[in-house]
């Protein structure tokens, strides 16, 4: 999410398992290349209750620039920075993870507070782990008044995607949609759409969010929550804001839509429906999944999904609300309140008379799930299918090498020094993954692996199982504490996993037609093939390094000479 890695003093989230693919170069496989260029820079913009605000953006865009693909083509990217905070784009899946800002140089500390991502994370990068992007995993920050060209090949995948912030909270405003349509003459596995649309679920905050999360930060507390929800960065008519700042989708009668849902927002998983309307869900963070209709959807950060809307046969004379609210069950603040759109039929030409008014028509509102609706989130989440069709093979590995126990969780840290903390009992928020939080480190993980300068970056020991053992599913532990250290672990190539109860739960695992996507809450089996010559699995502050194998297109190449500069660690 947001983006997938959580500091010592994290806090909040929906908290999904995040694995971030740090791979080599590979070659274009149409012979195509795209080229795009993002300026990062400072924009004037409005924000809720109409203030005039400045906002750290991409080429002045809210939503940033949608990149749009093929599968199979190459793109070049250059990110220049213009802005006093450093930074780095990732290029993610349904699961935050893009654009990295720090305000210090790259060997120094940042906190780094990214909160969503998911398991099949983002552009799958084959051979191009430099260009990745999270900063100190993959490569060290573009610095003030620097640029760098990201250089990868879209592999194997299709659908939608998005870009963002990776560092802190300016992913609430740099991010955008990243859409990879099919190969030429490839057509989709469902109707064809008469038009495509992305929808960006965002927030949008008077206060500076970066001054937001550094006091949270500082205190261990819960951040102050956003002003404002948005639909492509409006917060509509439910809020005390103009009647401009409404996000209004425009259909004909009896045409099939394409939405592309992307959840932007830094902690929120939601609820979303159409009023009167259903939707069907055709796809699930760049997976193709066996087609369920639904009158809601729940999308978490980070995540996103892509569903048919057939509009109705004919002009209804009426306007449909579009809205939108959390689903929370854990500690920590979150914003209850509820982003709304509006759908508005075209109305058909009429020379008798005038056309009516849009805003003289029945307005009709959904009906969203209450907020701790468990219950649906769990019946939508098992309708979620890959199609696994022969070109759209699911692969789910069957041989297990090595079983992990991880419990990933919300604990508490001591206060730091003499100050006063708003944690639980005067303690701070943490994170953690088997009673560890991740402890950024102040300079690439990447970076120091491939140098084989990993003495004092990081160490190969993280717990294969809980630390501390408790009842997982039930009543928290009475001690919450948690330790703090960058520990990775090491894997070796080809390398796959399994089970969470291996003497109850495997008979229930669907081994056949799984979805590949971010998961919440409760716990997950997942099942993946660490194929990739040197790559990262992030979730909570959990690395892992997969070791280079025998065969030369499965070792990482040297970084790009105009990476980012890295300097070594410093170890007296």
């Amino acid at each position: 999410m947001g983006a997938s890695f959580f500091p010592s003093t994290a806090i909040l989230g929906a908290f999904l398992l995040h694995f971030v693919i740090l791979c080599l170069h590979s070659e274009p496989a149409l012979g195509v290349t795209r080229h795009y260029k993002f300026d990062v820079y400072q924009a004037t913009k409005y924000g809720c209750l109409s203030n005039r605000k400045s906002i750290v953006s991409v080429n002045g865009q809210l939503p940033g620039p949608r990149i749009v693909a093929r599968e199979g083509e190459q793109l070049l990217i250059k990110v220049v920075n213009y802005v006093f905070n450093n930074m780095s784009i990732h290029w993610q899946d349904s699961a935050l993870k893009t654009v990295s800002l720090t305000v210090q140089p790259c060997p120094e500390h940042i906190m780094n507070l990214n909160f969503v991502c998911n398991d099949r994370h983002g552009i799958r990068q084959l051979r191009t782990g430099w260009t990745d992007g999270p900063a100190y995993v993959t490569q060290c920050p573009i610095q003030t008044g620097q640029s760098y060209m990201y250089n990868f090949t879209i592999t194997g995948q299709r659908g939608t995607l998005f870009w963002h912030a990776h560092i802190s909270w300016l992913r609430a405003t740099v991010c955008g949609p990243f859409i990879i349509l099919p190969k030429h003459g490839v057509p989709y596995p469902f109707p064809k759409p008469h038009k495509e649309v992305s929808i960006n679920f965002g927030e949008l905050f008077n206060a500076d969010p970066e001054a937001i999360i550094s006091q949270a930060l500082q205190t261990g507390g819960g951040p102050s929550v956003s002003d404002a929800c948005t639909l492509n960065g409006l917060p509509g008519p439910l809020y005390n804001c103009s009647a401009k700042d409404t996000f209004r989708l425009k259909v004909k009668p009896g045409k099939i839509y394409l939405r592309r849902l992307i959840n932007a927002s830094l902690n929120d998983e939601l609820f979303f429906s159409i009023a009167n309307h259903s939707l069907t869900v055709v796809e699930a963070d760049a997976v193709y999944v066996k087609p369920f209709e639904t009158q809601t959807l729940l999308i978490a950060p980070g995540q996103t999904t892509n569903v048919l809307l057939k509009s109705k046969p004919h002009y209804p004379n009426a306007s449909f609300f579009m809205t939108a609210r959390p689903y929370v069950t854990g500690l920590g603040t979150f914003d209850s309140s509820t982003m709304a759109g509006i759908l508005e039929y075209v109305q058909p030409p009429n020379k008798f008379h005038k056309k009516n008014s849009i805003n003289k028509l029945p307005l009709f509102k959904p009906i969203l799930p209450a907020l701790n609706d468990t219950s649906f989130t769990t019946n939508f989440t098992k309708k979620l299918r890959s199609t696994n069709a022969p070109q759209f093979a699911a692969n789910v590995p069957h041989k297990v090498d090595r079983k992990f126990f991880f419990t990933v969780g919300l604990g508490t840290s001591p206060c730091q020094g003499n100050q006063t903390c708003q944690g639980p009992n005067g303690t701070m928020f943490a994170a953690s993954v088997n009673n560890v939080s991740f402890a950024m480190p102040t300079t690439s993980l990447l970076h120091a692996h491939f140098s084989s300068q990993s003495y004092g970056v990081y160490t190969p020991d993280f717990p294969i199982n809980p630390v501390i053992p408790f009842n997982y599913t039930g009543t928290p532990p009475n001690n919450t504490m948690v330790s703090n250290g960058t520990k990775l672990v090491v894997l070796p190539f080809n390398t796959s996993f399994g089970n969470f109860d291996p003497n109850k739960d495997p008979k229930n695992f669907n081994l056949v037609d799984p979805v590949e996507r971010s998961a919440a809450g409760g716990w997950v089996a997942i099942r993946f093939l660490a194929d990739n010559p040197v790559h990262t699995i992030w979730g909570l502050k959990m690395a892992c390094i997969v070791l280079d194998a025998k065969l030369p297109n499965q070792k990482l190449l040297p970084p790009p000479a105009d990476l980012p500069k890295w300097q070594k660690p410093n170890l007296l």
